[in-house]
């Protein structure tokens, strides 16, 4: 066995957990069952890992730090349902890992994810369209805040609504920073995506939807009538893009974080309609 406690690195965001009451709860929490295969991202000293080897019939877990990758691979020597692969997720081709390694069988992700590459991984994951049932990560707790926030919130964003598109979200429990080492500065908290068979809404032009769901919180200060009319890719003069609004029932006032995914839908086909 080789070093049984690897030092974490603070150029790969690492802070492992150290006892087995939030990765077991993880586990329990993650809608993850004895028929899943589960792709786990940064399983660091495999404290979650060892769980998921209990609880899913396949783990793949996915880690950039190739010092560890050594250590993982003599901790599950013995367990034949786990297999470490060294890469950065972001560069992974997770369609080519999910038909090499979980032919036949769901999938859903777990991850303890890095703070500062947290969004590109949510992302990645969501927008990919992999066929995930749910995806359970840990993050920091102002991102879950985010993730789950409510319109008219402060912490309300393009993140929240981007998201909602994608999956339901729901935030299953706070984890303090003690239970890090390293000890990070902020707490962390777990939410799960369970991803949708089909979106809530379906938008004629989904590039034009994702537009200008991203306009309305680029300046949260201003009105989406103005975000809107400073974008050159909705070619409409500023009274044309008031009218679109106060005709169908929108104030030429409202704002992003006023707006929840069925009424940028609405916007959206309204603005589209108006170029036909």
């Amino acid at each position: 066995m080789n070093d049984k406690n690897p030092k974490a690195k603070k150029r790969y965001g690492q802070n492992f957990l150290t006892g087995k009451a939030v990765p077991e709860r993880i586990a329990r929490e993650a809608g993850i069952g004895g028929e899943h295969g589960v792709l786990e991202i940064g399983p660091g000293r495999g404290i979650l890992t060892e769980q998921l080897a209990v609880t899913a019939k396949k783990t793949v877990a996915v880690e950039i730090d190739r010092e560890l990758i050594p250590f993982l691979n003599d901790k599950f020597v013995n367990h034949s349902n786990v297999t470490i692969v060294e890469g950065d997720i972001l560069e992974t081709d997770i369609a080519g890992l999910i038909n090499e390694h979980f032919r036949d069988m769901p999938v859903s992700v777990c991850a303890n994810i890095p703070y500062y590459i947290t969004s590109p991984i949510l992302l990645k994951l969501i927008e990919g369209d992999y066929g995930f049932d749910t995806i359970t990560v840990m993050v920091q707790k102002e991102v879950a805040q985010r993730l789950t926030a409510k319109k008219r919130s402060g912490e309300y964003s393009s993140l929240t609504v981007l998201c909602s598109y994608y999956a339901s979200v729901k935030k299953l429990f706070d984890v303090p920073a003690g239970c890090f080492s390293p000890r990070p500065k902020v707490d962390s908290a777990v939410v799960r995506f369970d991803i949708y068979k089909a979106p809530p809404v379906n938008p004629p032009d989904i590039r034009l939807f994702f537009k200008i769901i991203r306009l309305a919180f680029a300046y949260r200060r201003k009105t989406l009538l103005n975000c809107l009319a400073a974008c050159p890719d909705i070619a409409y003069p500023k009274e044309v893009i008031c009218d679109i609004l106060t005709s169908n029932g929108f104030s030429p006032n409202v704002r992003g974080e006023e707006l929840d995914i069925y009424d940028f839908d609405k916007i959206a086909r309204f603005i589209r309609d108006r170029e036909r």
